[in-house]
């Protein structure tokens, strides 16, 4: 079983680099973050077109954002943290699909240290493990995928020096992070790669791309047991390199499922 988890950046702007990148790779289940796009105007006939017959959205309008697209039947749908108010921006969807409990997650920016909207990120990071630590056992098969805005290690950054105490790699978002990992998650792109140096995130000055001034934002955690069933996990690249790209790039994990 291969799932992957990319934000595009507004599916409506890049829905043929999705498609194409569908098509090319073939992944039994696509996450996707910061769609910007009511549920109602995303393209789902596009993708039912590749197989994609199961789709669980939560968009809305110019922000955010959360879909799932499927080969597979997708069951209890679960939209934002339970504690969210009916106005809260659309940051998390949640499903089981071939008995995998999956979530898929963007989370908050922050915008600029000190302000509220970083005071937020922490917060809802905090909550994020209130609802794993709740709603979750560390011996079912869970997976936690999405942008998570934060780079967890010094191996997740270009430049060390650069980034310090800059947003995404603060101690206070490292440190929330790392207390979210603590649940049981074993980071699958480290397990099956230790210490490579690669990105998931790259701005769109100029050579960024070309000279890898990136970072790792993106991820896909999983719960002990499903990790022992990962085969493997990778980040594709190539979708960054095209015209009007995502800034992101997809990251893919197989599982012996």
């Amino acid at each position: 079983m291969k799932i992957a988890t990319w934000n595009i950046n507004s599916i409506k702007s890049r829905v043929q680099h999705a498609y194409n990148w569908c098509e090319r790779n073939q992944p039994d289940v696509l996450c996707l973050q910061e769609t910007k796009c009511p549920d109602d105007k995303f393209p789902i006939q596009k993708f039912r077109g590749l197989g994609y017959e199961h789709t669980a959205l939560f968009g809305e309008r110019t922000y955010n954002g959360v879909a799932i697209l499927s080969l597979f039947p997708i069951e209890k749908i679960q939209r934002n943290l339970p504690d969210d108010p009916t106005n809260a921006q659309k940051r998390l969807i949640a499903a089981t699909i071939n008995g995998i409990r999956l979530v898929n997650v963007y989370a908050p920016h922050g915008t600029r240290l000190g302000t509220e909207k970083y005071r937020h990120k922490l917060a809802w990071i905090k909550r994020l493990r209130n609802y794993f630590d709740t709603q979750f056992k560390r011996k079912e098969n869970v997976l936690l995928c999405g942008d998570l805005n934060v780079a967890p290690h010094e191996l997740d950054v270009w430049k060390i020096s650069v980034w310090r105490n800059k947003l995404h790699f603060t101690k206070a978002e490292r440190d929330a992070i790392q207390d979210l990992k603590k649940w049981g998650f074993v980071d699958l792109f480290r397990q099956i790669n230790e210490d490579a140096k690669e990105f998931t995130w790259w701005d769109h000055f100029l050579h960024s791309v070309e000279m890898d001034k990136g970072l790792r934002l993106d991820h896909l955690w999983a719960s002990p047991p499903l990790a022992d069933l990962c085969t493997d996990c990778w980040i594709d690249k190539k979708p960054r390199t095209l015209e009007h790209p995502s800034d992101h790039a997809p990251v893919i994990a197989e599982f012996a499922i």
